[in-house]
């Protein structure tokens, strides 16, 4: 769905899908409603409606999770989060959940220490004096004590049984994955619940974790972009959204720093730069590109990442080289870098009247993810040649 569409729906269904933030759903009369994108992709369930919002150029659900895994951990390889590829996106997660699954538990529930805090009537481990002073003044007994305790109720173990449950909720799962799920789920009926809404809890990747690296990164993946509850009337309802521009930012984002790391200086994301001058603070205009790159503490080199390809049928690049204009004129960097996703030509564009130049940089996203993340060295590559070496007006800090 890129244009919208008119669809026959319940109100319950135009309900959830209002507030699942995919699309948003306007009634026309007679049961009609119109359905049309607001920027986001993904795919929202009931037991009777199923709404698919796919990415431009039919980005797969492999490539997707590649971008999504990657700009949420720095250094994420690209072979890290594998998913079977199936037009239905819920099939996809459900299989792929199972499958990892199935493989990190194949040899049994990972266990490990996790810290325990208890009110005992003997010691164990240490005992912590200044709950036990501002708890129990004056009692000996009991003691509030920390202690290690090897168990299978770990933070590994309580994201994958969460991402089990999520799944499960799904409605039309198909029957064989939703009892692979359900047995898997069986397994850590031992581990601690995560409540509706808790965050998740931090794990560090490890050999001790490595058959869980996999599974984990697709189930945390589940659960921050995916919902499935029961709705009104008891009914199963699931979402699965994500916003393709702020995972396309962050992926160039954090694939960037990395390949800049091989030149000297540093990259900063978001970095705030002043646009103007004023007498009062509230009055200046600042701008903040997306990523900039440092050189002794100096802007050299600038970038913005937009996801929308310069081919795109009546797609106007005048406002981003605006944008990208003022970035170069408030840091007094000569030449800014335009990341978009979509094929094409590197192509240079020497702004009127002035010394500045906009490179248009394409992001083939249908490409596999070495290529990519090939594309993004090469990106800094090309863009540390154009860093002048001539002395640069540092930019008034804000």
């Amino acid at each position: 769905m890129s244009r919208g569409m008119v669809e026959r729906l319940d109100p319950a269904s135009a309900s959830f899908l209002n507030a699942s933030g995919l699309a948003k759903a306007s009634p026309m009369g007679l049961g009609l409603y119109r359905i049309e994108p607001v920027g986001k992709v993904g795919s929202v369930r009931t037991p009777t409606v199923q709404l698919d919002v796919r990415p431009k150029d039919r980005l797969g659900l492999s490539r997707l999770l590649f971008l999504l895994s990657y700009a949420g951990d720095q250094g994420f390889r690209p072979d890290s989060v594998a998913a079977m590829e199936d037009r239905e996106l819920w099939s996809a997660l459900a299989e792929s959940l199972a499958q990892l699954a199935e493989r990190a538990l194949g040899r049994g529930v990972l266990q490990g220490y996790r810290t325990v805090d208890e009110a005992l009537r003997t010691v164990k481990g240490r005992i912590r004096i200044s709950d036990q002073i501002s708890r129990r003044p004056g009692m000996l007994v009991p003691l509030e004590v920390s202690y290690d305790e090897f168990s299978e109720d770990i933070a590994e173990n309580r994201i994958l049984r969460a991402a089990l449950e999520r799944m499960s909720q799904v409605p039309r799962v198909r029957p064989e994955v939703l009892s692979r799920l359900r047995q898997l789920k069986g397994k850590l009926d031992a581990v601690t619940r995560l409540p509706a809404g808790a965050p998740l809890p931090p794990w560090t990747a490890s050999r001790m974790n490595l058959r869980y690296h996999s599974v984990l990164r697709l189930a945390e993946l589940i659960l921050r972009n995916a919902s499935a509850e029961a709705g009104q009337g008891k009914q199963q309802t699931a979402a699965f959204v994500v916003d393709m521009a702020q995972v396309f930012e962050d992926f160039v984002g954090t694939a960037l720093r990395e390949a800049m790391a091989a030149y000297p200086g540093e990259l900063r994301l978001q970095y705030n730069a002043l646009l103007s001058e004023a007498v009062r603070d509230a009055d200046r205009l600042s701008v903040r590109p997306d990523a900039v790159h440092l050189l002794g503490g100096r802007p050299v080199v600038v970038y913005n990442a937009k996801y929308k390809a310069a081919s795109d049928l009546g797609a106007s690049l005048t406002a981003d080289h605006y944008q990208m204009l003022a970035h170069c004129t408030a840091l007094a960097v000569p030449t800014a870098w335009l990341v978009y996703a979509g094929s094409g030509e590197v192509k240079l564009r020497r702004i009127l009247n002035t010394d500045i130049d906009i490179v248009e940089f394409p992001l083939d996203l249908s490409r596999p993810p070495s290529e990519i993340l090939a594309s993004i060295a090469e990106l800094a590559r090309q863009s540390w040649g154009e860093v002048p070496t001539r002395p640069l007006t540092s930019p008034a800090a804000p």
